[in-house]
Parts: C-alpha cells; sequence; structure tokens
C-alpha cells in the first residue's frame, strides 16, 4: 500500500530531511529549553556514533519522521540504558502510529543490544509526549529542574 508507514534506519541522505523536520517541530517558541540543543551537529553526531539507533519513518518515500538515541553502556555493571533523544513525527501523521511504530523498532533494537531500561526526557509542561510515553508504557516520571540566564539579559529571568 503507498500510504504504508515504514521504518528503516537512516541513511546519509536523510540527514538533512530529519534536520528540517526537526527545526519545525521543536520551535523555540514550543520547546524553549529543547530548541537550543536542536542542530545539524546532535542529529549528525548520533547518526555516526549510533546508526541502528538512528531511525527514519517514511511514507510515500518521503521522509515523516525519526527517533534518534544511543546506549549508554555502564561499566562493571549488567545495566545498560537506551536514551531516546529525539522522536519527532510530522503534524500531517501524527494520527497514524508513527511514533509508536518507531518507540518500538528503537526497543527492539535496544533490546537486541542487551538493553534492559530506556530513558526518555521531555519538558513537564509537554503534556502530548508525557501522555504518548505513558501510554506506551513509560512510568516513574522523575522532575529535574534547570534554571537558565540569558548573558545577553544578565538581570533577566528566563
Amino acid at each position: 500500500m503507498a500510504d504504508e508507514i515504514k521504518i528503516r534506519e537512516m541513511v546519509i541522505d536523510d540527514l538533512a530531511r530529519v534536520f528540517h523536520l526537526g527545526e519545525k517541530l521543536f520551535t523555540s517558541s514550543d520547546h524553549p529549553n529543547l530548541y537550543r540543543v536542536w542542530d545539524e551537529y546532535t542529529v549528525t553526531h548520533i547518526f555516526e556514533f549510533e546508526p541502528e539507533l538512528s531511525l527514519v519513518a517514511t511514507r510515500r518515500k518521503k521522509v515523516v519522521g525519526f527517533a534518534l538515541g544511543y546506549v549508554i553502556e555502564k561499566p562493571r555493571t549488567a545495566w545498560n540504558y537506551g536514551h531516546l533523544v529525539w522522536l519527532g513525527v510530522d503534524e500531517a501523521c501524527q494520527r497514524m502510529n508513527v511514533g509508536e511504530k518507531l518507540l518500538d523498532r528503537f526497543r527492539d533494537i535496544l533490546r537486541s543490544k542487551g538493553v534492559r531500561i530506556i530513558l526518555v526526557d521531555t519538558q513537564a509542561d509537554n503534556k502530548s509526549a508525557i501522555r504518548f510515553f505513558k501510554k506506551n508504557g513509560f512510568g516513574s516520571p522523575t522532575r529535574h529542574v534547570y534554571l537558565m540566564q540569558n548573558l545577553d539579559e544578565p538581570g533577566k529571568v528566563t
């Protein structure tokens, strides 16, 4: 079927599309903390060092989603962690289970690598992401506090 969503490993020709899709999804107005780390270096770095965990979703041969992450190996322990750093789906495809399909493949790869725990993080007010991850079996949310200061305006609280 032409509309079928397919999940595959990212290839070098996907880098620009993934980067530009991320630019649309992770805007500074919607995600002020995340936007500062969404850059071409992040995408290429994960792709270069964890190609198996750099996934794209395609529909009609067009990239409509991505999952990027890596494995955190803990020396002298049986516990290795997977970290899903970025998961993004084109707004036009967000009700087509693309995120779930990317997450399922990501988890399968982690299991094949002997990973026992997967970590994700998002902003505390990103209710749709929290709902998505809870629906997909994530639990035990832990709050982290990030404080920011704009060095261009030192007295202004961000």
